[in-house]
């Protein structure tokens, strides 16, 4: 087939005029699509913008409405009709005359796990109906105290506390009676599963006790599951922790000398600062500090935690870090409260020292702790230096008296989340607690040198916070650090959990907010300048044993 080709000469003259149309038409489109590309993008860059400046206008009001009253801090948290109670109310089977056997624990762990794993283990001895032998506290490498439980607490008044609900001995005797034999008495030892259920006791150990007399539950920290379905069981853990467990009468006068003194000027507030080595390596949170310092962390780890590796940015990012003591002066700085604040720090030895010291001391230079406060003569009546348990004991009843308290890591940090606990059965006392987690990204913004509406953004974090009243208890917050509502009540409800026993309700305000009467130790008078700091003898004792008393009245 012929092929015929066509020359631009054969074209018609329309044809080439409409072919130049189409090119010049094509160009222009082109152009257009450009200028219209172009405006495109100014639109969406000029959209993105408008956004952006809407959105810093609305974060602008937002933040200029994130304001804190502290004047109502320095008072108890709202309580919306609770009470605190932890009366028997229905259900609770008393106490029989014949005992299954005899139960012995060893606590191990600090002064505030082992104060846990005390009511876990009036609890077991309920649930089995046995003999609970005075808890055996563990003495190790590391605290080095062998003070026990009559060194740290009031015997006496833990037995006479618990006499409607368990039967309490202090010590094994060395025979017991089966049938009518006399045999040796000799516990059998087990180990309890962590956070047993307590169907293990009512089967496993007490199986064990009634073959054998006695069995002996070592270690015991955890051992007995926090969440339990009786409301009965966890109102007898309030008793225990909350009226039984009280510190003995040396404990009690040094921390009411040390509370008296620091309320002499007025409001105080206690800050547990858990920046220390052990909290530091477990929580992996390393980058802040020199190579050594971190290759010193790093070993205590390695020797004393499952060996993981943890990111320190990562970590902090998810509200793993301890706070600084720089970070917790910021905060309270933006929250509004002022240089003049008296400050009591509870805290053992900070890692790092006073390089991590110092930027609190320049925000608040008003610090105190227990050595400052009070003399070394009067700390040696409790041996409340060093590692041993008395001096936490001490720091714990004076973060308990406090009328603000701020624990700066609650992960797991007993001696934090107790006292949380604590305050809100003594009458929703204020607790700030920082929300690690939401402020970071802030602080690592001001590291970058963002320092725009940083107290602003702070502020709006810490607002949300409950401050120490009812709330409730959601996974992982521990029974210890919030016991609402089982150990709670409401006068007016209607509903049976919930309503007050009669008792209750005929007590005087008074009667039930003890910690507002703990509250008010005002400094009487009785300390004078000179030799002489302490003032009368006498006048100690005898507001320390109002203290005591007022943990006998709720209840």
């Amino acid at each position: 087939m012929r092929r015929v080709q066509i020359h631009a000469h054969d074209v018609p003259f329309g044809a080439r005029r409409g072919n130049v149309a189409a090119r010049q038409l094509k160009h222009i489109t082109g152009n257009m699509k450009t200028v219209v590309g172009r405006v495109s993008v100014s639109l969406v860059v000029l959209l993105i913008c408008s956004l952006s400046l809407v959105s810093r206008i609305r974060e602008d009001r937002l933040l200029a409405q994130a304001q804190i009253d502290i004047d109502k801090l320095w008072a108890s948290s709202p309580s919306f009709g609770w009470r605190q109670s932890s009366l028997r109310r229905h259900s609770y089977a008393s106490l029989s005359s014949e005992s299954n056997g005899y139960l012995l624990v060893r606590c191990n762990g600090g002064l505030n796990q082992q104060r846990s794993a005390i009511c876990n283990a009036v609890l077991a001895a309920k649930i089995m109906n046995a003999t609970l032998v005075l808890p055996v506290l563990d003495t190790n490498s590391y605290w080095h105290d062998k003070s026990g439980f009559s060194g740290i607490y009031d015997v006496e008044h833990f037995v006479k506390s618990l006499r409607n609900d368990v039967h309490v001995v202090q010590s094994l005797p060395s025979t017991y009676i089966v049938g009518k034999k006399r045999k040796k008495l000799k516990p059998f030892q087990i180990q309890p599963p962590r956070d047993a259920p307590p169907s293990w006791y009512e089967t496993v150990a007490l199986e064990k006790m009634k073959e054998h007399g006695a069995v002996y539950l070592t270690p015991f920290s955890h051992r007995l599951a926090e969440e339990v379905d009786d409301p009965e069981y966890q109102r007898l853990r309030c008793r225990v922790n909350f009226h039984a467990l009280r510190f003995n009468e040396d404990i009690m006068r040094l921390s009411n000398l040390i509370v008296r003194r620091l309320r002499s000027e007025g409001h105080f507030m206690a800050i547990h600062l858990r920046f220390e080595m052990d909290m530091l390596a477990f929580a992996g949170c390393l980058a802040i500090f020199t190579a050594e310092e971190q290759e010193f962390l790093r070993k205590y780890r390695n020797d004393n935690f499952a060996k993981k590796n943890l990111v320190h940015n990562e970590r902090r990012l998810i509200g793993k870090c301890p706070l600084t003591p720089e970070e917790v002066g910021l905060i309270l700085q933006s929250m509004g409260f002022n240089n003049s604040t008296r400050i009591y720090i509870a805290a053992g030895d900070i890692f790092g020292g006073e390089r991590f010291m110092q930027p609190l001391r320049a925000l608040f230079p008003r610090l105190e702790n227990r050595s400052t406060i009070a003399t070394a003569k009067e700390l040696a009546t409790v041996k409340a230096e060093g590692r041993g348990l008395l001096g936490p004991a001490v720091d714990y009843m004076v973060c308990l008296l406090a009328d603000i308290f701020v624990p700066t890591y609650d992960g797991p940090s007993n001696f934090a989340n107790n006292l949380i606990g604590h305050r809100l059965y003594y009458g929703f006392r204020t607790t700030i607690q920082p929300n690690r987690k939401a402020l970071a990204p802030i602080f690592m913004d001001r590291e970058k040198g963002w320092t725009r509406n940083f107290e602003a953004r702070v502020r709006l974090v810490m607002q949300n916070s409950s401050f120490g009243g009812p709330h409730p208890r959601i996974s992982p917050e521990s029974f210890y650090t919030n016991p609402w509502p089982e150990c709670f009540c409401r006068i007016t409800s209607q509903t049976l959990e919930e309503k007050c026993p009669g008792n209750v309700i005929n007590m005087r305000d008074e009667d039930l907010n003890v910690g507002d009467q703990l509250q008010q130790l005002k400094a009487t008078g009785d300390e004078v300048e000179g030799n002489t700091r302490t003032g009368s003898e006498n006048n100690h004792a005898l507001n320390s044993t109002r203290i005591m008393q007022e943990q006998d009245r709720v209840d």
